[in-house]
Formats: C-alpha cells, sequence, structure tokens
C-alpha cells in the first residue's frame, strides 16, 4: 500500500521542480530473471558516470521495505537498489521469507537487489541478539576452529550456513541477482569474524562461504567484499582476493563522506572491479560525488535515512544528475545472457551434510 506523502514533502518537491533540479524517472520497468554478469557489467558500465541510490531495510523482518518506503514519501523516488538482511534474531528469522518476497518484488519492480548477513556466532545459539551474538569477541583458537574442516565449530557454521541456502536458491530459481555481503566490516573488531588479517583470518571465512555457495549452485550471487573506514587501514590484509570478491565495498561511519585517502585506497584493492559505499549515515553530496565519481552505489543505512539527514539533504541527494533511482537503471541484455543451467540440488541441507569445508 502506497502511503500518501506529507505536505512538506510534497511542497520541497515544488520548489525542486521549480528550480530545474528534478529527475524524471521513467515508470520503471520490470526487470526479468537475469544473470549475475549482467548487473556486475551494468555497475562497471556506470563507473565515473554515475551512482545508484540504494537504502537498507534493517529489522524487523516484518517490515522488510520500511525505509525504502521512506524514500519515496520524501523524494517520491523510490531507490534505485534495495536492501536487505537475512537477520539474527528468532522473530526475525522466522520471517526471513519475507525478505526473500520482498527482494523478488523489488526486483519485479525494477531495483536491484543487496542483502547483508549479521549472523550469529557458531559459539551461540541458532539465534541470538545483536549484543552478544553478532557484536561478540570469540577467541583466536575459536575462531580457527571454524574455519577448520571436521571440528565441532566448523560443523555448528555449516549448519547455519546451510539454512540460508535454500532462501537464496529461491531467489536463483527466480533469476534475481543478489548483491551479496557477508562478513562485513572485516577490519573491524565489534563482529566475531573481524579483524583478523591475513591468509588464515577473515579472508579464509569468505573465501570458504563462497566455495560452499558456489558449490550449491547459488551461481545469482554478487560477492561484495567490505571493510569500514577506521583509521587502521591496511584493507589489503583482509582481501579474499580477485577470485572471491566481485565488488569491493567500504562502510562509511568514522567519518560523514569517504576520504580522499579513503576512496583511492579502495580502488587499490579493487584493481578495477566495481567499487561501491555499501553503508553510510549522510547522504553524499554533488560536491563528494563529483570528486569521487567512481562509486558504482551507495546505500543509506536504514534509520539514518531520517535520523541523521534533513529531508532537504535526502532530496537534493536524489535529485543529483548523476545520482539514478528506480525507473532510471538500464541492464542490457537481461534476460538474453542467463548462467548455463544448475543441476538440481539434491541436499539435504542439514547440518554439513553436503560439503566439508576445507581447512
Amino acid at each position: 500500500m502506497r502511503l500518501n506523502r506529507p505536505m512538506w514533502a510534497v511542497g520541497a518537491a515544488l520548489v525542486l521542480l521549480g528550480a530545474g533540479l528534478a529527475h524524471h524517472p521513467t515508470e520503471a520497468a520490470a526487470f526479468p530473471a537475469t544473470a549475475r554478469t549482467v548487473v556486475i557489467d551494468y555497475l562497471r558500465s556506470v563507473t565515473g558516470r554515475s551512482v545508484v541510490s540504494g537504502q537498507h531495510n534493517k529489522e524487523p523482518a516484518s517490515s522488510p521495505a520500511q525505509y525504502t518506503q521512506q524514500v519515496r514519501n520524501v523524494t517520491g523516488q523510490y531507490p534505485g537498489l534495495w536492501g536487505g538482511d537475512m537477520m539474527f534474531r528468532a522473530d526475525d528469522q522466522a520471517d526471513r521469507q519475507r525478505v526473500i518476497d520482498e527482494a523478488k518484488a523489488q526486483w519485479a519492480a525494477g531495483s536491484l537487489v543487496a542483502l547483508t548477513w549479521h549472523a550469529c556466532s557458531p559459539t551461540v545459539g541458532v539465534t541470538c541478539e545483536f549484543d552478544g551474538g553478532v557484536k561478540t569477541r570469540i577467541t583466536n583458537a575459536q575462531f580457527q576452529e571454524i574455519v577448520t574442516g571436521g571440528t565441532a565449530l566448523n560443523t555448528t557454521w555449516r549448519s547455519r550456513m546451510a539454512t540460508v541456502v535454500p532462501y537464496l536458491r529461491q531467489l536463483r530459481d527466480a533469476g534475481v541477482p543478489v548483491l551479496w555481503r557477508p562478513f562485513h566490516e572485516m577490519n573491524e573488531t565489534w563482529n566475531w569474524w573481524g579483524g583478523r588479517p591475513g591468509a588464515n583470518g577473515g579472508a579464509k571465512i569468505f573465501q570458504q562461504m563462497r566455495d560452499y555457495f558456489d558449490s550449491q549452485g547459488l551461481n545469482n550471487l554478487i560477492w561484495v567484499w567490505n571493510v569500514q573506514d577506521n583509521p587502521a587501514a591496511n584493507w589489503s590484509q583482509y582481501y579474499p582476493g580477485a577470485n572471491y570478491a566481485d565488488v569491493v565495498s567500504l562502510d562509511v561511519w568514522w567519518k560523514s563522506h569517504p576520504s580522499s585517502a579513503d576512496y583511492q585506497q579502495i580502488q587499490t584493492v579493487a584493481a578495477g572491479k566495481p567499487i561501491a559505499v555499501a553503508e553510510i549515515g549522510k547522504m553524499p553530496t554533488a560536491a563528494l560525488l563529483a570528486t569521487q565519481p567512481r562509486w558504482a552505489y551507495f546505500m543509506m543505512w536504514s534509520e539514518h535515512l531520517l535520523g541523521n539527514n534533513t529531508t532537504a539533504e535526502i532530496q537534493a541527494a536524489y535529485h543529483i544528475p548523476r545520482v539514478l533511482s528506480r525507473g532510471e537503471i538500464s541492464l542490457p541484455g537481461a534476460g538474453t545472457a542467463n548462467a548455463a543451467p544448475v543441476q538440481p540440488w539434491t541436499g539435504d541441507g542439514e547440518a554439513g551434510q553436503d560439503l566439508l569445508l576445507p581447512s
């Protein structure tokens, strides 16, 4: 159900129209079943010219588009990218199907799709609270057990991944490519997987998930690797390698916007792959995007949309000529470059019965 736009939003939009700043997105055409490579190629094609607008939608999973609707209410436009989460709390995990259904609906409406997973640590229950479950520290010995095949924690972790596979497979079967961003902010220490540089750290758990999900036929996933803009830098120490990452992304929380040094460093790591701002709390400005034109998309983080931005700032960002909303995204060859057929999966999806992760 479309919410009525408040009068202040209508009035502000008219001011923008009168100033000649407003976009005029066309009615978005439904995206057909599309291969992941089409979206990757599209992100490459807009690099340096345009940036796709994005909006994350955090919990509750029962309202998987609430923040996207807020964008519409304020700007009269829908973001070009919808973001969701596979969640951690019991009630939200119970509503994962709503998240998947929303992803299908957003794709069908003409928006790109991104999913993040705030996964519970394998050292706690299947469901958890954020504090103590996702935001928690585990020992180096525990982490090494998680990434070592055949151990108890490794088996637990494989079972957690297995529960997500059927949901992602639904999107594959519907022809929906997904910007999949696991283990985000890998250089941070607030999460159980982060702050572990080197080949046996965050890079390894990222590689193992990709190997596992590839083995399950999830050829619709676009693998988005991610770090945060903290002063420690040295992001390359966490990189899983060019064969594992399709998009290289940055979360911007230490600063309002990426610094020029951040922009240069992320490009160095990406080595030609598309780059993105995967989380941000302050709307980008025209000046920022003019000096940092190679961001392929940005994604505003949920409650920060209205909590950290004025309505004028939101409207101004969405009316920057280079910012693309729903209706302004064209996927060349969509529906004509589908990946090779995937053999039907015959595993039972239970705790690690289908694949032993390498040690």
